[in-house]
């Protein structure tokens, strides 16, 4: 494999442009925008390329900014795709690249039937998921370019600290992602303030959801000139609650494994740093969000934090199998005494 750093710097920019796509997009979701501009692909009737700026005022800046960056990572990942079909000697990295096109494509499409459907909760959910499962593609492809990836070296010898990295970094990754659909319902379900105390929720640290609790969580809400919740949407809220808690777990133990562990490659080591700290910052930023009653900026900081989060997981465990293949077993004579 030759590595060709031009090609891996594109899908650097494009995987850092779609990072951005996430937080435009949660800026149209957070400032209630997502029907500012109610045609498409149009906008207002015009070519969206030919809409005057002028015009771009109120919410209409965020909705049609949010497409003008969109249709600019779909040029990125077409001229990616196609230039890894004329360069790439790997057949499956030619075709991830071609996945990751067609996923950007859905991507954009389900944003117009968001749109001419007048945001309904299914497709607004199925539309934040793939944006970050496209991340995720872009991510690989990123990866799959680099010089770590395309170099000759040797993969490390496997151990029992191999195997249990692999399983936690896999499980921390999928964990996360979970917690970003559950993110992306209570976003498009209305339940982002079901509970506005943190870290009580409703006044108490577990939510029985009983008729009782929601009449007083509705009585306080209309004090705050907040709309009436339904079980429904403290049970997304609670539940995302909990994922997070979850998720801080997984990310500490796996995290703390790499920092640790002496058998583990030491390059490993900063990207669990990284990890830990934008954990906190997240974490910092989801009760930042209910406390400041969803804050623009605040809130989609959060939402963008998120998706760092995720990306960062991916990316750690994309170089633990690139570190430590699977194999059928751990070499137990590699293994030191004491583990």
């Amino acid at each position: 494999m030759t590595y060709n750093r031009p090609l891996h710097l594109l899908a650097i920019v494009t995987g850092w442009a779609t990072l951005g796509l996430i937080f435009a997009g949660g800026l149209v979701t957070s400032t209630g925008s997502g029907l500012s501009v109610p045609d498409w692909p149009s906008t207002y009737g015009r070519f969206m390329f030919a809409f005057p700026l002028s015009d771009m005022v109120g919410g209409i800046f965020y909705e049609h900014s949010h497409r003008l960056i969109a249709s600019l990572v779909g040029l990125l990942m077409v001229i990616l795709a196609v230039w890894l079909w004329r360069t790439e000697e790997r057949g499956w990295v030619r075709r991830l690249g071609w996945i990751a096109l067609t996923a950007v494509i859905v991507q954009g499409l389900l944003g117009g039937i968001t749109v001419l459907l007048l945001l309904p909760t299914p497709v607004s959910v199925l539309h934040a998921v793939l944006a970050q499962t496209f991340f995720l593609l872009v991510i690989a492809l990123g990866y799959v370019t680099s010089r770590e990836f395309t170099s000759e070296a040797q993969a490390a010898p496997e151990t029992t600290s191999a195997l249990e990295i692999r399983r936690l970094v896999t499980l921390t990754t999928g964990l996360i992602f979970l917690q970003l659909l559950l993110g992306a319902m209570m976003r498009h379900t209305g339940a982002g303030l079901a509970y506005f105390d943190f870290p009580l929720a409703g006044g108490r640290y577990w939510s029985a959801f009983s008729a009782d609790l929601i009449e007083e969580i509705n009585w306080r809400r209309w004090g705050l000139e907040l709309p009436s919740v339904t079980r429904g949407q403290l049970l997304i809220h609670f539940t995302h609650r909990l994922g997070a808690l979850g998720v801080a777990l997984a990310v500490v133990t796996t995290m703390v494994k790499i920092w640790r562990d002496q058998e583990l490659v030491p390059s490993l080591r900063p990207m669990a740093g990284a990890m830990l700290m934008l954990l906190a910052g997240q974490i910092a930023l989801g009760a930042l969000t209910v406390l400041s009653l969803k804050q623009v900026t605040i809130t989609t900081a959060h939402v963008a934090a998120g998706a760092a989060l995720l990306g960062l997981s991916f990316l750690t465990t994309l170089r633990v199998y690139h570190f430590y293949p699977r194999s059928r077993g751990p070499n137990l004579a590699t293994v030191p005494a004491h583990v």
